[in-house]
């Protein structure tokens, strides 16, 4: 079964658009995030590190993706969070402390909220303007 959901995640990642790889992203590291607080509740130290080095890959992805010829002021703000949030987590880490990451999750739940609010809005913006075109 396991195998299953292994290759329906790998097709729908290969044949998701962009927009929705990066609210996948974001789930993700929101996951990751919660796991990784739930790990530190639990005395979790093994747990705590592979939670923490997941989520941190994702924002390093999601940092490696920006593009700052096109993204101008927002790309240095995104690049500044992502940054903030990589020191966050090491902190978390090395410290095995939960509260830097319960700011963590606040900031990556507003992303994802505020990019799930924009693509749905950009979404709704194209197809009013196919309907027009028609």
């Amino acid at each position: 079964m396991k195998y299953k959901i292994g290759a329906y995640k790998k097709t729908s990642v290969n044949t998701a658009s962009k927009e929705q790889i990066l609210l996948m992203l974001y789930q993700a590291a929101i996951k990751n995030c919660k796991k990784a607080i739930t790990a530190i509740e639990e005395n979790n130290i093994p747990r705590k590190g592979e939670y923490i080095g997941k989520l941190q890959d994702i924002i390093i992805e999601l940092m490696n993706s920006l593009d700052h010829d096109i993204g101008g002021e927002i790309t240095k703000e995104l690049e500044s969070l992502y940054e903030f949030i990589i020191h966050q987590t090491t902190q978390a880490n090395i410290n095995f402390d939960k509260e830097p990451l319960r700011g963590v999750l606040n900031i990556l739940t507003t992303l994802y909220e505020g990019w799930d609010k924009a693509i749905k809005s950009l979404k709704g913006s194209n197809a009013k303007q196919s309907e027009q075109q028609s």
